[in-house]
């Protein structure tokens, strides 16, 4: 038999961990990638600035 106090427990900690993600102030809140890749502390790393530059796109 499967014993009710289980089920209620993890059905209720569930149900507490989405009111609470629902209610966050910044699921709103859309930022721009960059912003969000700074704030993450992606946008300090060492290569190019264009993405779309090859290394050797200088030379002829």
């Amino acid at each position: 038999m499967i014993d009710h106090f289980s089920i209620l427990l993890s059905h209720g900690l569930l149900l507490l961990a989405y009111w609470r993600l629902l209610h966050r102030p910044d699921l709103d809140i859309e930022q721009p990638r960059k912003a969000m890749a700074e704030q993450l502390g992606l946008g300090d790393g060492p290569g190019p600035k264009d993405p779309g530059a090859s290394a050797d796109s200088g030379r002829r």
